[in-house]
């Protein structure tokens, strides 16, 4: 059993030794064995969901062996200066990994739009699934760290390869600010296997919480505040946090329409898991001193991102910008240090990683059959493609929060947390939820009625093999928003470990 959350990180090798063997010549070859490789981590994490399910404890599958030593200590500890190879998931990582293979899935379908060099493009692409898989389920910050700086170098390429006009320039962006990020991060892992002796997450978190274990040298309380400020500094970069976010709004307009389906859904989340993952879950005392700071930072993002996202003219701009907005929601529900806020923070980390692959995807294909996001040259759409504009719609309605759909669950809770921590910041947040329901049907209203363009009079609407993506995204987003247990339930023991951690 123990060998089973190998086979789910790395089972995308199989797709890629399938493409190595193909020639570049063989098109629909390429594109079906590039969807193949993302076909065997899906099918693992529905295993290990429905084994979660009946009941059984996913520790089974942990995985732990020798890897790398860098001193020799045993005469004192022979775990000391150690990193093993070890794996692992609970219900946090399981999500997580399932939208991850989902996505994966998903994206790989709608790659079919991709035209050109489809052999490395298609390989990146399950390195890129390799390293998000990795991430969420090392058990160790230097297998972390390794998956990690993998997705960063896939997804560099894949942006400035195949992305639109400014892709070079994107890319660029995209690695030097998520390379600052690795930098602090490394620094921070650094100086804890220094100074701990070992970076597994679970010894770390007993060394800094509890203590009265022995390390090689102390770590004082000023440095266990400074490190948790870098790992926060890290992932804000990741998430991102106003205003490390220029880069993020480059990569969602210029990258190609599956992996920006992927970046939105998947790679911005890192971020928050780190926070979570890392931040509270290492630093529990440390991250109550700055939780109201966090909470200030989510309420800057959340109205800010809603603002830019208004006066925007370009939809992917819009949906860009939304992005920065909604993720000043998960940053507003962990700054509340509320049960029910973290609990928004964490649906939200996943409902919004659906609905904006959802939005993403449609809007490329929008792109792709009229050669423009632009929102005035796109009026009138609704008249020859009804079925995209009805999905489009049904994204919007998820993207403000309506109720019945997963947006408003993650929401609701997130400013519950916070009005019950600090109700007037939770009240100058609330103007975001207005305002969010303003930009998005504003932007969908524009392009689905009013003047239609005679260029678009010729447009065919969407088939049923490009309905299936939106149908799975939408069907989940519905799911969860009426029944948030089947999101809630897996969540509850990591959600009660860090309510354990913080002292509520």
């Amino acid at each position: 059993m123990t060998f089973l959350l190998s086979v789910l990180v790395f089972s995308p090798i199989l797709g890629i030794l399938l493409l190595l063997l193909t020639s570049k010549q063989h098109e629909s070859n390429l594109k079906m064995f590039g969807f193949i490789g993302t076909v065997p981590p899906l099918l693992v994490s529905l295993i290990l969901y429905q084994y979660y399910a009946s009941g059984a404890s996913l520790a089974d599958f942990t995985i732990k062996n020798n890897w790398i030593r860098f001193a020799n200590l045993s005469q004192y500890d022979a775990k000391l200066f150690t990193v093993d190879y070890e794996l692992s998931i609970d219900g946090f990582s399981l999500v997580l990994v399932l939208m991850t293979a989902l996505l994966s899935s998903l994206a790989a379908f709608a790659s079919r739009s991709i035209k050109k060099e489809w052999k490395g493009y298609f390989i990146l692409l399950l390195f890129l699934e390799i390293g998000m898989l990795g991430v969420f389920t090392a058990q160790n910050l230097v297998l972390f760290f390794l998956f990690f700086e993998l997705t960063l170098v896939s997804a560099f390429f894949l942006v400035g390869k195949w992305g639109f006009a400014e892709k070079e320039k994107a890319a660029y962006s995209f690695l030097i600010y998520n390379g600052i990020g690795s930098a602090i991060l490394l620094l921070v892992i650094m100086i804890l296997f220094a100074r701990a002796g070992t970076t597994n997450i679970q010894a770390l978190t007993h060394i800094i919480t509890i203590g009265g274990v022995p390390t090689i040298a102390p770590i004082s309380a000023s440095m266990k505040y400074a490190l948790l400020v870098g790992l926060v500094a890290a992932f804000a970069i990741k998430l991102p946090i106003f205003p490390m976010h220029r880069w993020m709004v480059m990569v969602h307009v210029e990258a190609p329409t599956p992996i920006v389906m992927l970046h939105a859904g998947v790679l911005l989340k890192i971020g928050a898991y780190g926070m979570i993952r890392f931040g509270m879950g290492i630093f529990p005392e440390q991250f109550k001193s700055v939780a109201f700071y966090l909470a200030v930072l989510g309420v800057i993002n959340f109205l800010y991102g809603a603002f830019m996202a208004f006066i925007q003219t370009d939809f992917k701009r819009v949906l860009a910008y939304s992005s920065i907005s909604h993720m000043g929601v998960v940053l507003i529900g962990l700054g509340s240090l509320q049960a029910a806020g973290i609990q928004g923070a964490v649906f939200q980390v996943v409902s919004h990683g659906l609905i904006a692959a959802l939005l993403f995807y449609l809007v490329g294909i929008i792109q792709e059959k009229t050669d423009t996001s632009f929102i005035p040259d796109l009026g009138g759409l609704a008249k020859n493609m009804p079925r995209l504009s009805g999905w489009l719609l049904a994204g919007s309605f998820a993207s403000l929060g309506l109720p019945g759909m997963s947006g408003f669950v993650s929401e609701f809770l997130a400013f519950l947390g916070l009005f019950k921590s600090e109700p007037w910041l939770a009240a100058i947040g609330a103007v975001g939820i207005v305002m969010t329901a303003v930009y998005m049907l504003r932007a969908v209203m524009g392009i689905t009625f009013g003047k239609e363009n005679e260029k678009h009079e010729h447009l065919t609407d969407l088939n049923a093999l490009q309905q299936i993506p939106a149908g799975i995204l939408l069907l989940l987003i519905i799911s969860i928003g009426v029944y948030p247990s089947l999101l809630g339930e897996p969540l509850q023991r990591t959600l009660d470990a860090i309510m354990i951690g913080i002292g509520r």
